[in-house]
């Protein structure tokens, strides 16, 4: 019996150190209250969720400007990852870790911080990029999206090398080994850099910007629907998208149609040879008169208008007319067009004209011999 009441004792001492030392040299006591506070902090995370932010939420709402609406909705998870942060330190503190354990907690507490921090300053690049809308007149829209992105890179490297060197690993010799290794790379991705470099070309130089109407010599014609680091995504208009290298787009001649001041109808209407000097002199000048006395037009010195007598052809004489419409718009320009179509013919026809078309004429001088004589009909009696 003593025996079995020994061997009892001596399993209740296993237990008791067990219970002392059980979890990385700490007692289970202190194990579970130490989880205990976190999970209490955790629980006011999700209180401080629920009554406190969403009660700044519906408040930001009521304000007018959207600033204070994304500048709230950018804190709220980093603010709740401050209470994980806090029930860890308090959890850690109680326990009360001591040596490599003590370093590794402190260290733990240190990069959950650091990680709500840097959190939520990408998260307030988004709301804070809205002031930096002022410099559009300086910057194009697509240099400040580069610009914000080149922000939150920078964010999450910052972070991520405060977390680094916070476990003790050093990053300099890490950047100095990704030099080396960008050297290598470089060699064999030069066209990567080449086409970078010619989207920062086109950006400074504000060649085009999203929406415009482009056409590259030789590549493509389309709308500019996103200029990217590498490439330039361009919609033709039969709906297909054209991925042009930004390369291709800084050394070829890019026209942009988007930007013209007015958009120009150029015609050469022929008129037949019969046609007398009096009605060529009428229809130029009702032709002219239509132009100058329509709205639709440019007028001179604002842009060059001209009707005039250009060029006896080969099968008509040639009527040049010269103008601008106000409207660059596509539709808008054809619909101008066919107007000023259905005025000339109305004209040409109104003064007993016709247009011109491709024809040759032969004129025979004398019948080869023995070719009998052309047969005429007799004029009938009636």
């Amino acid at each position: 019996m003593e025996q079995i009441t020994a061997t009892f004792k001596n399993f209740w001492t296993v237990v008791h150190s067990v219970w002392n030392q059980g979890v990385l040299g700490q007692s289970l006591s202190q194990a579970v209250i130490g989880l205990l506070i976190f999970l209490v902090f955790f629980v006011f995370r999700g209180l401080f969720r629920r009554f406190v932010i969403t009660v700044i939420e519906r408040w930001t709402k009521k304000s007018t400007n959207s600033f204070d609406d994304e500048l709230s909705q950018a804190l709220a998870g980093p603010l709740q990852v401050l209470f994980i942060a806090l029930g860890l330190f308090f959890a850690f503190q109680y326990v009360g870790f001591k040596g490599e354990m003590e370093t590794l907690a402190d260290n733990i507490v240190r990069t959950v911080i650091t990680v709500a921090i840097f959190w939520a300053l990408y998260n307030m690049i988004k709301p804070l990029s809205g002031l930096l809308c002022r410099l559009e007149g300086v910057l194009t829209a697509e240099m400040l999206t580069w610009l914000i992105t080149g922000i939150r890179w920078g964010v999450l490297f910052l972070g991520g090398a405060t977390i680094l060197q916070l476990w003790g690993i050093q990053v300099g010799p890490i950047l100095a080994g990704l030099g080396l290794f960008g050297v290598a790379v470089a060699l064999g991705a030069q066209d990567l850099f080449r086409n970078l470099i010619g989207g920062l070309c086109v950006l400074i130089e504000k060649r085009f910007k999203v929406g415009d109407w482009v056409m590259v010599d030789g590549v493509v014609e389309g709308t500019v629907e996103h200029i990217g680091f590498r490439s330039t995504k361009v919609r033709r208009f039969d709906q297909a998208p054209v991925f042009v290298p930004n390369q291709k787009l800084s050394d070829n001649a890019v026209t942009n149609f988007s930007r013209m001041t007015y958009r120009r109808i150029y015609w050469k209407i022929g008129l037949e040879y019969k046609i007398s000097l009096e009605q060529l002199k009428a229809i130029r000048e009702k032709i002219e008169t239509y132009l100058q006395t329509n709205e639709v037009f440019v007028q001179p010195p604002a842009a060059s208008m001209f009707v005039r007598v250009d060029a006896f052809n080969a099968s008509s004489i040639d009527l040049m007319l010269y103008t601008f419409t106000h409207t660059t718009v596509w539709g808008d320009w054809l619909a101008h067009k066919e107007t000023l179509a259905y005025e000339v013919k109305q004209i040409v026809e109104g003064e007993g004209a016709s247009f011109a078309f491709p024809s040759q004429s032969i004129y025979i001088e004398k019948h080869p011999e023995g070719t009998p004589e052309p047969f005429v009909p007799p004029a009938s009696k009636g």
